[in-house]
């Protein structure tokens, strides 16, 4: 539960504005007489709004409220949905050939919702030519143009040069 409420004898407020079961409001008045009306509807008393001057009660049944919550949350977790982030290695004397089996297995993490990272691996003097890399990877994507698209173009990170693919968004 994101939240955790004051109910019943919890409420220490002196004044509190009271909503009925109903939806109704019943006015501001003191948090002992509305725990006599919420005792006497054999209901809890259950503060919604702490914050406000004064602060906000209303007459449930707080389980079922409880019950409630658990299940828009639930729900809510169903409908998510989490990105992974692969990683696609290459070297900077990648041949033709790798760079095909590689966009393949690119293209079904792309297809899958997976977000791509590519990186090119530089080696001792292979940092001269780190414009090998960026041109290895703007081919790369190109390969996989088709069902990706550059979210983050080629940088240097240290010794590897990285670029980050993202499906393209469907029209």
């Amino acid at each position: 539960m994101s939240k955790e409420f004051q109910v019943n004898e919890e409420i220490r407020d002196r004044e509190v504005r009271l909503i009925d079961n109903d939806g109704k409001q019943l006015g501001i008045m003191s948090g002992r007489e509305a725990q006599k009306i919420a005792d006497e509807k054999q209901l809890d008393l259950v503060k919604i709004s702490p914050n406000t001057k004064p602060p906000v009660c209303k007459i449930m049944d707080y389980g079922k409220f409880k019950f409630e919550q658990g299940k828009k949350e639930k729900e809510m977790k169903k409908h998510q949905r989490t990105i992974n982030v692969k990683e696609v290695r290459m070297s900077a004397r990648v041949e033709e050939h790798d760079l095909d089996v590689k966009a393949k297995n690119c293209r079904k993490f792309l297809l899958n919702g997976d977000k791509v990272k590519v990186s090119v691996r530089f080696r001792g003097r292979e940092m001269a030519y780190t414009d090998v890399g960026k041109e290895i990877l703007l081919r790369f994507a190109e390969k996989v143009a088709d069902v990706g698209q550059i979210e983050k173009r080629p940088k240097l990170e240290g010794r590897n040069m990285v670029m980050y693919l993202m499906a393209k968004k469907e029209q």
